[in-house]
């Protein structure tokens, strides 16, 4: 595998996840190898798409043979940085938060929380998962106790970026943001912002498209 992916595309990166989520169902399946062709028809990727996606980090299949599934799954959770678990923490308690927390603990992905907290007090002191939920005024000295990776953001668009400065000041790594809004963060904190409405307006627009192609018809 190349060592340098600094100059890999946005593109290519959200890409992987796919593979790997393909990968791991034929895995599932004992399906041992896979071509390029065969991957396309099941993802809907061109086959010269994953080829040069797959290239793009030193390339893993045998001409006349494709790719071993479990090998280019591995190699895949490898440049996904999946190979090792991430101490995790969610902030902001609510319905998403709780729902969040559980979804992480029943599909084992990897990332182990170990923290929540919340500053409703009716909350404080519960526990989810066998997690305690905690008051917020201990996040930061739990986050650098405990060397915590990763913080999930699900609390209010007015709050997120104090809660985002108090993570940045305690020293985490990642974060994963449910807000609505986007955080402002130095250049080695990496944060992944997920908008949900932005996710419907997408799917708005699908339907819109096909109802003006079904009218065109």
């Amino acid at each position: 595998m190349k060592s340098n992916n600094t100059k890999v595309s946005n593109a290519i990166i959200r890409r992987l996840p796919r593979y790997r989520r393909y990968l791991n169902e034929l895995r599932k399946q004992g399906v041992k190898k896979i071509s390029s062709n065969e991957l396309s028809e099941l993802i809907g990727y061109t086959a010269s798409q994953i080829r040069q996606d797959l290239n793009t980090f030193g390339g893993f299949g045998q001409q006349g043979y494709g790719y071993s599934v479990d090998s280019l799954f591995q190699e895949i959770n490898k440049i996904l940085g999946l190979d090792r678990e991430y101490k995790t923490i969610v902030v902001g308690i609510g319905n998403l938060g709780q729902a969040i927390t559980n979804y992480t603990y029943y599909y084992k992905i990897g990332f182990n929380i170990v923290g929540l907290f919340d500053v409703n007090p009716k909350l404080v002191g519960l526990s989810i998962n066998d997690v305690l939920v905690r008051d917020f005024s201990e996040m930061s000295d739990f986050v650098k106790e405990n060397d915590i990776d990763i913080a999930i953001i699900c609390v209010n668009r007015e709050n997120a970026q104090k809660v985002t400065d108090v993570l940045v000041d305690a020293g985490i790594e990642g974060i994963w943001n449910f807000a609505p809004v986007d955080l402002n963060v130095p250049n080695d904190v990496a944060v992944e912002n997920v908008h949900l409405s932005d996710s419907l307006h997408t799917l708005s627009f699908l339907i819109r498209s096909n109802e003006l192609e079904d009218a065109e018809k």
